[in-house]
């Protein structure tokens, strides 16, 4: 079982929107040297949605590489096609990657009905085990607790990352499923509540600037200590209130650039760089939580 704090790994990008692969190879060592649980590759902080299919493929495969074994590695692997879908699923198989995360298939807002029948065929289409992600805020459909339940009796769907925020999701879908799912916070903000609460880690935007902080925090949290890991926890808001000043993964690629673990903090279009009105607000957070001096 993967547990604590797992990080939604931003995908580097050159000026002129080329893949930065020397800067990918430095983010991986720096997450293993801090101890991170996992890599998520080509997540939505990933940029996923504007890399082509071969891209995607590349870029996980390069994250395998650089990591070596040294670190697990999951991959995005949604797309709001199910056809798509699973064809990222069959090729990333045998990959070496311990799972595939899909998000909830957005802009087209299926039933709930739909996004099972899309899960199921994906599922069954590898035998790559499946985490389910649901983000409504940016898919504009919900995954809904019921619907989980159906789906975590399929055997390679293992877990599912619940970006909602909503702490009592968390207790209505533990009800539904097996005790071995694996329960992943998506939501920064709310994360050391939800492991609190019995969740079994987080997928995290912050982990990719203070995976010290962010690892920590969630092994205390998963281990019931409740006083310790609310006190960390205190120190990260600063990089809650943010790191989401604009679209992700905008300001985590600006802050990032800033620390000097990427050379540009440049997204693939129709993304922009950090307007220049927010920089100074995230500078003072980076401060304040003594990333920077």
């Amino acid at each position: 079982m993967l547990t604590g704090c797992i990080v939604a790994l931003v995908t580097p990008m050159q000026e002129s929107g080329e893949i930065d692969f020397i800067a990918l190879r430095k983010l991986v060592e720096f997450h293993i040297k801090a101890g991170t649980a996992a890599i998520v590759s080509m997540g939505t902080t990933g940029e996923s949605a504007t890399l082509s299919c071969d891209e995607h493929i590349k870029v996980v495969l390069k994250t395998l590489e650089y990591a070596a074994g040294r670190i697990d590695v999951i991959a995005g692997n949604g797309a709001n096609s199910t056809a798509v879908a699973i064809e990222m699923s069959q090729r990333l198989e045998n990959s070496g990657i311990v799972a595939g995360l899909n998000v909830t298939p957005y802009y087209n807002k299926p039933t709930q009905e739909g996004l099972y029948q899309h899960f199921k065929h994906i599922a069954q289409s590898s035998k790559l085990p499946q985490i389910l992600y649901n983000v409504p805020a940016r898919t504009a459909v919900d995954l809904l607790p019921e619907t989980i339940g159906r789906l975590a009796k399929i055997d390679n769907i293992i877990g599912i990352k619940e970006a909602t925020g909503d702490l009592s999701r968390l207790l209505s879908i533990k009800k539904l499923v097996p005790e071995n799912f694996l329960l992943y916070s998506g939501d920064d903000a709310t994360c050391c509540d939800f492991m609190l609460q019995g969740g079994d880690g987080v997928i995290s935007v912050s982990c990719n600037i203070a995976p010290q902080l962010m690892n920590t925090m969630s092994q205390l949290a998963i281990s019931g200590d409740t006083k310790a890991a609310l006190k960390i926890n205190a120190q990260l808001i600063p990089l809650y209130d943010t790191l989401f000043i604009e679209a992700n993964p905008i300001p985590v690629k600006w802050a990032c650039a800033k620390l000097g673990l990427i050379s540009s903090a440049d997204c693939r279009l129709p993304l922009t760089i950090l307007d220049v009105k927010y920089q100074q607000t995230l500078e003072n957070a980076l401060t304040e939580v003594k990333l920077i001096s």
